[in-house]
């Protein structure tokens, strides 16, 4: 195990590594104590191939709220197919009929946190269990919140390392990657929805809006909570 301290010169170091090196790094130290969480956007296909042009046995998964968009499940399909790897699907303990017998029809609407928290984030924390890193795809130009991430740290959310391969790349540099390497991705990123999410929370972004605008359109809320970055004691 990496002693906590020890993460923040590894994180250093790796500041201004290439993202495939990162990827690399995280698994030779973790091996297969290592999970990769994709949902299926762009910059996760981005490091899907990175995973795979290294023939890296990285576990993948993804969250599957039952409410993707039919271009995110039939994404999965091609993925898998295309790089020979099964990524786990993991759902939530409540279908969605289930969920509305106990908590009302269309909770997202009334109370997205919740639905979230029920959705995504229960799972997510049931999933990250049995493993000592995860790896996702977050940029810190995409909100605020993510802004600080570091390329590698401790998540004190979840109990184990979390690495960001990603997160100095700009939106530029992923599309420069995908079109480089002939990376498939959701076609509706060409139909004005940079961040795909779940349907009923996810809208179309027009020229001129902040790209998360489309996410849970006219509230605050910008992010589902999985990388929510707050204050922890240690």
């Amino acid at each position: 195990m990496i002693d906590r301290d020890a993460l923040k010169t590894y994180a250093a170091e790796l500041e201004s590594a290439d993202p495939a090196r990162i990827v690399r790094w995280a698994f030779d130290e973790f091996g297969s104590t290592l999970t990769f969480a994709t949902s299926l956007g762009i910059e996760d296909c981005v490091i899907t191939d990175m995973i795979a042009r290294q023939s890296l046995p990285i576990s993948f998964f993804t969250l599957d709220t039952e409410l993707l968009f039919p271009e995110t499940y039939a994404l999965k399909d091609v993925i898998e197919k295309k790089y020979g790897i099964s990524i786990k699907a993991v759902k939530p303990q409540h279908t969605v009929a289930q969920q509305a017998v106990h908590e009302g029809a269309e909770l997202w609407l009334r109370n997205p946190d919740h639905c979230c928290e029920l959705r995504k984030m229960q799972p997510l924390r049931e999933q990250l269990a049995g493993y000592s890193a995860w790896m996702t795809a977050i940029r810190r130009d995409q909100t605020p919140e993510r802004a600080n991430a570091p390329v590698v740290g401790w998540d004190g959310r979840f109990g184990l390392v979390k690495i960001n391969p990603l997160v100095r790349w700009t939106a530029a540099d992923v599309q420069a990657y995908v079109h480089e390497h002939q990376v498939p991705y959701n076609p509706l990123h060409d139909q004005h929805y940079p961040s795909i999410g779940c349907v009923p929370c996810t809208s179309q972004v027009m020229p001129g809006e902040d790209p998360r605008s489309g996410r849970w359109r006219g509230s605050e809320k910008t992010e589902c909570g999985l990388h929510f970055v707050k204050p922890t004691k240690r």
